[in-house]
């Protein structure tokens, strides 16, 4: 029974007549049971806090089976205890550069984004985007079968290679580091427009003798494949790093990582991989309600932990490091929030 149909029944209940000692007991008891059930209510429900408005709210993720869509969906939990009214949808994409599109026109409400993918978009709406908080990294992910003779993207030239979805993260990534490579992805590959929903079960039928994912770290279809598929392994993508970032200022969002070696323990044999890493944002626009952010702010902060057991990755949101959100501002609902909890 929710708030609004307990009220009413208390209303009723007191409207009518009471006849005799059974309608005085009925009444005791509905009254009894209502406080019992708005106290437990109130507990467990935000009691405090900005108003916010109940209207449904939408939340881009990203392709089944990636790590933005599961943390989506975990996410979305957390919003029914810190957001009571509001219906959270889900929305799949391609990934970062279509749920930048998506926040702009006002299709998606809120989303999670790569710094890189936030700095590239120079499409309508570009000033009005703005951040709730940084999650975690994306590392950059090359996975071979394991008798594949690729060492490094260099090695690449003349195969078939998952390239992520056009309008995904991933393929804005994997164009810049064939660049830096020295190849031309439109013909020095062939390139395929897959993401880690298909690009496994094709790599694994012969498909494809490559994929590049860019994902928190672990991903769990990499982590499968790795524990179905013997024979797969991640080829390390640290020496293109200078060349990256000798090609230009948007570059300076990619930085030198490593994926430890129990990232995918199966396909890595005890060694860790050198790869580029780049930050993620929860993303919205100056539109968005400032209750209503400065909540969900808190709600992913406060989330961390519960998230982190299901999506390692989350382990790394940090209320430190949440308010870098470069290239964007925060939205003033998030700088509420921040400030209302800076020691």
């Amino acid at each position: 029974m929710d708030l609004t149909h307990l009220a009413e029944r208390l209303r009723t209940a007191v409207r009518a007549p009471v006849r005799g000692p059974g309608g005085r007991r009925a009444l005791q008891a509905l009254l009894a049971g209502s406080s019992v059930l708005a106290l437990l209510l109130w507990w467990l429900l935000p009691s405090s806090g900005p108003s916010y408005p109940r209207a449904p709210m939408s939340l881009a993720t990203g392709v089944a089976n990636g790590v933005y869509e599961k943390y989506g969906m975990l996410l979305k939990g957390d919003l029914h205890t810190a957001l009571p009214g509001v219906q959270v949808n889900l929305l799949h994409t391609q990934g970062s550069v279509d749920n930048i599109k998506r926040v702009v026109s006002g299709r998606a409400d809120f989303t999670i984004a790569a710094a890189d993918a936030v700095a590239n978009y120079q499409g309508p709406g570009k000033d009005e985007l703005r951040a709730c908080a940084r999650l975690y990294d994306d590392y950059m992910q090359l996975v071979v079968p394991s008798d594949s003779t690729v060492r490094s993207a260099r090695d690449l030239r003349g195969l078939r290679v998952g390239v992520g979805q056009a309008d995904s993260g991933v393929n804005l990534i994997t164009r810049r580091l064939f660049a830096a490579a020295g190849l031309d992805i439109t013909k020095d590959v062939d390139a395929i427009p897959v993401g880690i929903d298909q690009a496994p079960s094709m790599l694994r039928e012969g498909r494809l003798d490559a994929f590049f994912w860019s994902g928190g770290l672990p991903t769990a279809a990499v982590t499968e494949m790795a524990r179905t598929t013997p024979g797969i392994k991640l080829v390390q993508l640290g020496d293109l790093v200078a060349k990256l970032h000798a090609m230009g200022p948007q570059m300076a969002y990619y930085r030198q990582a490593v994926m430890p070696a129990d990232a995918y323990p199966q396909a890595q044999k005890g060694q860790a991989v050198a790869t580029i890493a780049v930050a993620n944002l929860l993303v919205t626009t100056d539109h968005a309600n400032t209750g209503l952010v400065e909540r969900l702010t808190r709600a992913v902060i406060d989330s961390r932990d519960a998230i982190g057991k299901e999506v390692h990755a989350a382990q790394l949101v940090d209320l430190r490091t949440a308010v870098f959100t470069d290239p964007l501002p925060l939205h003033v609902g998030a700088e509420r929030y921040y400030r209302s909890v800076k020691p």
